[in-house]
């Protein structure tokens, strides 16, 4: 039988080893730090709710500088630290109600949420893409829950115009996180400028912005992008994103978390990504595999 000490030394091999696995297993850009929730499974990222409790306030058109009237949604916790902060835009001549149905699924999977109503229903790409940055800076600077979001970790969604406006603001803001355009229309194709991890989700279908002239010529163009992705709906229209939609929430809330929290955990969702088949509900999957 092994002696105590050379019991006590084989221990502390074994624990060393575990360790060093495991230092191994998460990249050096990973910081476990900012990491929010249990380890995520594929029921997880579908669910309508996730692991946080929460609760919203209704922000006034006469308090919103540079955008329309807003709802916040936020993690009611406030022992499990800051959270990144999303700004969403609906797209042209709609409201915010289209889009709000991401503001609590996002919001519960720990993140802190704002969805807006544009200045104008016939707001451009590019006035919505300002509209997103000014929602974030509000968001971070003078809303009530500014305390809860950590300015560092923002990212941007949008449906259609919007879409095309999450685009304007990962070009015009490069520190943003993450970029998640939504059927997204704009009459600028191409997006070398956008240094922004951006995830494209196209509509298999989509007659207002279809996906050879919009989605796909935007993921093609994202050359400079540190991570990119695109996801098709198979048989989806335009408007796909304005109800609630799983493969919509699944892969933006996955996108959101390896991007702006970092964490790691969330990769295999996104690499290889889910299965395409004629008979499911992605018709076409491409990415860099974020890794």
């Amino acid at each position: 039988m092994p002696t105590p000490r050379l019991l006590a030394r084989a221990l502390a091999a074994l624990a060393l080893a575990l360790a060093t696995v495991v230092a191994l297993s998460i990249p050096a850009s990973a910081d476990p730090s900012w990491w929010r929730g249990p380890a995520p499974t594929q029921a997880s990222i579908s669910a309508e709710r996730g692991p946080f409790a929460v609760s919203s306030t209704a922000v006034s058109n006469l308090s919103t500088p540079g955008f329309g009237s807003a709802t916040i949604y936020y993690p009611t916790t406030t022992t499990a630290g800051t959270f990144g902060g999303v700004a969403i835009s609906p797209g042209y001549t709609a409201s915010e109600s289209t889009i709000a149905w991401l503001g609590p699924r996002i919001a519960s999977q720990g993140f802190v949420v704002i969805t807006f109503n544009t200045n104008s229903r016939y707001d451009q790409p590019a006035s919505r893409g300002d509209q997103l940055l000014a929602a974030l800076d509000y968001l971070t600077g003078s809303s009530a829950v500014r305390s809860r979001v950590d300015a560092s970790r923002l990212a941007v969604m949008g449906h259609s115009m919007g879409g095309g406006g999450a685009l304007e603001a990962a070009k015009d803001r490069p520190s943003l996180q993450a970029a998640i355009p939504l059927t997204g229309w704009n009459t600028d194709k191409t997006w070398p400028e956008v240094r922004t991890p951006t995830l494209v989700i196209g509509a298999e279908n989509d007659s207002v912005a279809s996906v050879s002239s919009h989605s796909i010529p935007f993921y093609n163009s994202l050359t400079n992008a540190p991570e990119r992705a695109y996801l098709e709906l198979n048989n989806a229209s335009h408007f796909a994103p304005n109800s609630p939609n799983t493969d919509i929430a699944s892969s933006s809330i996955a996108w959101l978390k390896r991007f702006v929290d970092d964490d790691t955990r969330y990769t295999p969702f996104l690499c290889p990504g889910p299965s395409v088949s004629s008979f499911g509900s992605v018709s076409d999957y491409r990415a860099t595999c974020p890794m």
